[in-house]
């Protein structure tokens, strides 16, 4: 007798990858937790994230939305504005620093710099420059903004019963000044770059473990019943900052991730791993669901990863075969712009030389 002979079926790659087909492939989740439907559940992070919120509610799930959106906006200037993408109105959310960031802020006496940036006569809040795409009216109209989102997000977080956070990237530029990072190089959503002021850093495994540490310990602070659920994007990098090889520079940084990630969640009990990185880039999937532009992951990639997602949850709380799903109304909502509205860092292509 040795320990192999009592493992599942799952836990051997012949029986759980190669003798399945692709879309049969199952249980790659086992959760450690439930999400119980009537729990507030908050979603935050990179682009990928903002198919989480929309997919939660659809199932019938209580994903809580912070700060809606005022009564007249068309449904373009509602998405411009990056409503009903996240849970937070602080834009995208990249690595696991700028996660750490927002949350000092909203649940310490600091509301971060006081700094902002002015184009013309419109005022843009340097930590999310691209959530009020036309900017405010003055510098104090942006800080009060972001005091607002920042109230909104201590109130949700004191309530919620679980916590979505989709790790994006490890590189980022910090402003040396303030000892803050901004959520895209000054420059190219906004803003001017300075060179003396503006450092890339690209962060390490241990780096983001220690993120990571501070950011659950932040939240159970605050919330000691708050879960921690993390994932990785599989949207690659746009562009690197490093000068070596996009492909190269995506593989370091979504490593990175996953370990810190991995070695979290066998750390603590209330930090869970969801594989959605690996359901679309794994491959056995053979890179289907990837849009032909190889970053953008198709509205039938989203419906693969939350259907794999709901089916575990509902395999745990009941321990019966999931039941079958048609897609829903997330699902089948194609991005027109291919999801690039809410990924800052998809303005980086247009530097491209040529």
């Amino acid at each position: 007798m040795n320990p192999y002979q009592s493992l599942p079926s799952r836990s051997f790659w012949r029986t759980a990858v190669a003798e399945p087909e692709m879309r049969d492939i199952g249980e790659v989740w086992t959760p450690k937790f439930g999400l119980d439907p009537d729990d507030p559940v908050l979603t935050a992070g990179s682009c990928f994230a903002r198919h989480l919120g929309p997919a939660l509610r659809d199932e019938g799930m209580n994903w809580h939305e912070v700060e809606l959106p005022p009564p007249g906006l068309t449904e373009a200037e509602r998405r411009a504005r990056h409503y009903g993408a996240f849970s937070f109105r602080t834009g995208t959310i990249y690595t696991a620093a700028t996660l750490r960031q927002w949350l000092t802020w909203a649940l310490t006496d600091d509301p971060g710099p006081d700094e902002v940036w002015c184009e013309g006569d419109r005022f843009f809040d340097p930590y999310r420059p691209s959530v009020e795409p036309d900017g405010y009216d003055s510098a104090e109209a942006a800080l009060a903004a972001r005091r607002s989102t920042l109230a909104a997000m201590r109130g949700a977080i004191a309530e919620a019963g679980c916590l979505i956070f989709t790790l994006g990237l490890t590189e980022a530029w910090r402003d040396v000044p303030t000892g803050t990072v901004h959520p895209v190089c000054p420059g190219t959503v906004r803003g001017t770059f300075d060179a003396g002021r503006h450092l890339f850093h690209n962060f390490t495994v241990a780096e983001v473990h220690r993120d990571l540490c501070a950011v659950v310990a932040l939240l159970r602070a605050a919330n000691p019943r708050l879960t921690v659920l993390l994932t990785v994007s599989p949207v690659p990098l746009t562009a690197t900052a490093t000068g070596a090889h996009a492909l190269t520079a995506t593989t370091y940084s979504k490593s990175v991730l996953r370990a810190a990630a991995g070695q979290l969640a066998q750390e603590h009990d209330h930090v869970d791993y969801f594989p959605s990185y690996e359901l679309i880039t794994g491959f056995p999937f053979r890179g289907v669901f990837f849009a032909p532009n190889l970053r953008a992951v198709t509205p039938t990639g989203v419906a693969f990863v939350m259907r794999h997602f709901f089916d575990a949850l509902e395999r745990d709380r009941n321990g019966t075969r999931p039941r079958d799903r048609t897609a829903t109304a997330s699902d089948r909502r194609a991005d027109a712009d291919g999801g690039d509205l809410y990924c800052d860092d998809a303005v980086l292509d247009h530097y491209r030389a040529g």
